[in-house]
């Protein structure tokens, strides 16, 4: 009789462990791939996430401006989707591969990273330009500037303003969409040596300065991060 009554405890505290698990799920939710160590990287290039060191935020001051291309705007159906084909240009290859990419907002994101880049590269941040380049375009960044620290000279960039950053080129290959901005800029760029001397440049003339860059990301990669992979002048 004794065992009886325990092995109906053992039944009863069960189904008091089982409810309180469901209780407990209903009101916490399910865990999703987004959540603790899944959470993909903060986008350097984002200007609308919570910043390191911010309320509820453990970590310093890092700079974050607008990934360009990422809106947050709810995607079409997937009813909606048709495969890249003969006739679709690419911008419309890169929507169909990528439901949140926007030329607009790419464009207003391309002007933030350009002048990041150009900023950190004229202070010789290599640290932070590290992040985005691409491997090649970084060794060449990179290797200008241990140059121009080997010689002593420093470079002094003012960005007067950018006039215009438009998209003139955007292709998929595979799964990596390319998308090429022409950057029309107004700067001023002094080189002085150890003495302060000016060896290039004159600080009172402003100059007209056109760059062509390509910026690339995997379309079915987590990561949001879009790269600079090549960069080029017209001919």
């Amino acid at each position: 009789m004794g065992q009886g009554l325990q092995f109906l405890d053992i039944i009863l505290f069960a189904a008091i462990a089982a409810f309180l698990v469901l209780r407990l799920r209903s009101v916490l939710g399910k865990r999703t791939g987004h959540d603790g160590g899944n959470r993909p990287d903060y986008d350097p290039f984002r200007q609308q996430q919570p910043k390191p060191g911010a309320k509820g935020e453990e970590g310093g001051d890092e700079k974050v401006i607008q990934l360009p291309g990422q809106r947050g705007e709810q995607a079409a159906p997937a009813s909606e989707a048709r495969p890249a084909g003969e006739g679709v240009d690419g911008l419309t290859q890169i929507q169909l591969a990528d439901r949140e990419f926007d030329p607009a907002s790419f464009e207003e994101g391309a002007r933030v990273a350009f002048e990041m880049i150009l900023m950190n590269f004229a202070e010789g941040n290599a640290k932070e330009l590290r992040p985005l380049l691409a491997d090649e375009v970084f060794k060449d960044f990179d290797g200008a500037i241990r140059e121009r620290a080997e010689r002593n000279e420093t470079l002094e960039t003012t960005l007067v303003g950018i006039t215009g950053a438009d998209i003139i080129e955007a292709e998929m290959q595979a799964k990596t969409a390319f998308v090429t901005v022409k950057f029309v800029s107004e700067q001023v760029n002094v080189t002085k040596d150890s003495e302060g001397r000016i060896v290039d440049g004159d600080p009172n003339e402003v100059v007209t300065v056109t760059d062509i860059w390509t910026f690339a990301r995997n379309t079915r990669s987590r990561d949001p991060n879009w790269t600079l992979v090549a960069t080029r002048t017209p001919n």
